[in-house]
């Protein structure tokens, strides 16, 4: 293999600009295609590899465009005529050597062809062992090569270094109806099934439709974030994370609400107030009676000084009973500031009591019964809910956690996402560097834009800021990111550029396509002109994850282990009759139920 073979050359190399080619196909050539030991392969189709012999070294070249070399100028205007002379040109990949049946490969090159060297086609044999490396890697389940579907064209396997795929973060990027959750799905399912009774992935998936239970009946557990109907269509658990986890900003963006500038005097009663609660909780300060003095200050506890309470981190997740907050701006805030107005003339009671409505409003409802129930004793402890997440949850032991937060209102959706991803990095922040090694967690975001929006609303703003993190920092502590997105261009640049592998699918939109096109690794932008003729379940693969950059069909499911987002079918459903009162009535009861 990757010998010189002469029934395999197509012409040779007339211009090298950067990693940019430029190969003359041979006049001799009456049809784009050689034939070699039987087999047929195509010249110059977009995305297929080619291959230049540079003395011992082997380079490697992705075909971007064909075309005709002659050019004639009208008026200022180029106008390509017909010619005999047709022209590839084709991006530099990489380089490589053949030793015993191995190929080391490497992106980049250090070596530049000449004019006038040969250009050839690549045998299968050959585009296989370019394609997965050494073979001796891929057979053993504790390979980080995981089949993920098949190269576009060929039947050869196309596998995705796990290791790289989730640890550097990737991009699933794709408009609607091109494949993204049944690739998602698709990649998820090879995994287990390449590392069955070996591997036990940590992997969180936060899915906003509803979705993703169907496809992984067997290896997951759904989680729904409030109660309602549980029939056996749609089994889940309801998780419990409660709202003294939140961080003292998390809080207060929940009970103030949306609004792009919060009044400080607004944001410092809940700072107060919040601080005052999980003080009391602590041991720190003693709680105050319901008849305490306007801006009192609550006592120390037996064996607690100053230093304690001026030391106090109001953001560490120590549990409070909401009836202490609501104290304290009641009794001890909204007194004082009432006193104040009085003294004033202007208005003071009513900044907390906008706070007081809110959180009865938000109390009350009970699609938020499992974040805002009043701390107890036997409430559930910090352990137990992060072994929701990334651990066993009794006897159940199942590789994916799958949060379905499809009934929640945005603000609050967004809330509990920054929630679950803040929770996760500290918890990887702090573990050990063995307890790293051996708990590797992947957060999977679908409908990313939702939550890390190119923009400033204020409702995404903590979800933001926690994404953002893992985005830059999470690598180093063992927490990936894989972001799932149907318009690229609304995701938030800091977020996706730190992403190293991509799997985009077909996109339409002109904007998505420049957008992705300057975040594509490897100088590789000419392949986005792929992307709006891609078919379903087709995808452009580049990155540290993929062998090379290639075009790609992910591997194809069986029914069950579909997401359910498929389109709904109006023809097939108006076959049906109207629905009868009793099956509305169970709609409803769903609904209301929650």
């Amino acid at each position: 293999m990757f010998q010189v073979i002469k029934d395999l050359r197509i012409g040779q190399v007339i211009e090298v600009s950067g990693t940019r080619i430029t190969i003359e196909i041979d006049a001799e050539l009456s049809s784009l295609s050689r034939t070699y030991k039987g087999k047929v392969y195509s010249i110059g189709q977009i995305g297929s590899t080619l291959k230049i012999h540079f003395g011992r070294v082997i380079l490697f070249a992705n075909v971007a465009m064909l075309r005709m070399k002659s050019e004639l100028n009208f008026d200022g205007n180029n106008i390509s005529l017909n010619s005999d002379s047709r022209i590839i040109e084709a991006d530099l990949i990489g380089q490589g050597s053949f030793n015993g049946g191995y190929l080391d490969f490497t992106r980049g090159v250090e070596v530049y062809p000449l004019p006038q060297q040969s250009a050839f086609l690549m045998t299968e044999a050959e585009l296989n062992l370019l394609y997965t490396g050494a073979e001796k890697t891929i057979e053993s389940e504790k390979s980080p090569l995981v089949p993920i579907g098949t190269y576009s064209g060929t039947n050869q396997i196309c596998r995705a270094d796990i290791n790289k795929l989730f640890g550097n973060h990737s991009a699933i990027l794709g408009s609607t109806g091109s494949g993204k959750s049944g690739t998602v799905a698709s990649i998820l399912h090879s995994l287990i099934k390449h590392g069955k009774g070996v591997l036990n992935p940590r992997i969180i998936m936060i899915d906003p439709h509803n979705e993703y239970g169907k496809a992984f009946a067997n290896d997951s557990l759904t989680y729904r974030a409030y109660s309602g109907s549980n029939d056996q269509e749609n089994p889940y658990l309801e998780i419990k994370l409660p709202y003294w986890l939140m961080t003292s900003d998390e809080f207060r963006s929940l009970v103030i609400g949306k609004t792009e500038h919060e009044a400080t005097t607004l944001n410092n009663i809940v700072y107060d107030a919040i601080t005052y609660a999980r003080m009391v909780c602590a041991g720190v300060v003693n709680r105050l009676e319901d008849d305490a003095v306007g801006g009192a200050i609550p006592t120390l506890c037996d064996g607690k000084t100053e230093e304690d309470r001026i030391n106090f981190d109001r953001d560490k997740p120590t549990p409070f009973k909401l009836s202490d907050f609501k104290l304290h701006i009641d009794k001890v805030q909204g007194r004082k500031l009432g006193l104040e107005a009085n003294l004033s003339q202007t208005g003071g009671r009513d900044r907390v009591e906008s706070i007081l409505k809110k959180l009865r409003l938000l109390v009350a409802n009970p699609q938020l019964k499992f974040m805002l129930d009043e701390w107890k004793d036997d409430s559930i402890s910090l352990p137990k809910v992060l072994s929701q997440l990334v651990g066993k949850n009794g006897e159940e032991d199942k590789n994916i956690k799958i949060i379905d937060i499809s009934g929640l209102p945005n603000e609050v959706a967004g809330l509990l996402t920054a929630l679950i991803a803040r929770l996760i990095f500290q918890y990887k922040f702090w573990q050990s560097r063995s307890e790293r090694e051996k708990d590797p967690v992947l957060l999977i975001f679908e409908e990313a834009h939702r939550y890390v929006p190119n923009n400033g609303d204020a409702q995404y703003k903590e979800a933001q800021s926690a994404i953002r993190r893992i985005a830059k920092e999470g690598r180093k502590y063992g927490l990936g990111l894989m972001l799932v997105s149907q318009r690229p261009s609304d995701v938030e640049k800091t977020v996706l550029s730190q992403c190293n592998s991509w799997i985009i699918m077909r996109l339409t939109n002109s904007v998505d396509q420049q957008y992705v096109s300057s975040f594509i690794p490897d100088n590789l932008s000419s392949l986005t002109k792929l992307l709006p003729s891609l078919i379903r379940r087709e995808a452009i693969f580049v990155g540290e994850a993929s062998a090379i950059p290639s075009r790609i069909k992910i591997a194809t499911l069986e029914e069950h282990q579909i997401p359910a987002s498929a389109d709904i079918d109006f023809m097939k459903g108006w076959t049906s009759q109207l629905l009868e009162e009793y099956e509305i009535k169970n709609t409803l009861n769903r609904w209301i139920s929650c």
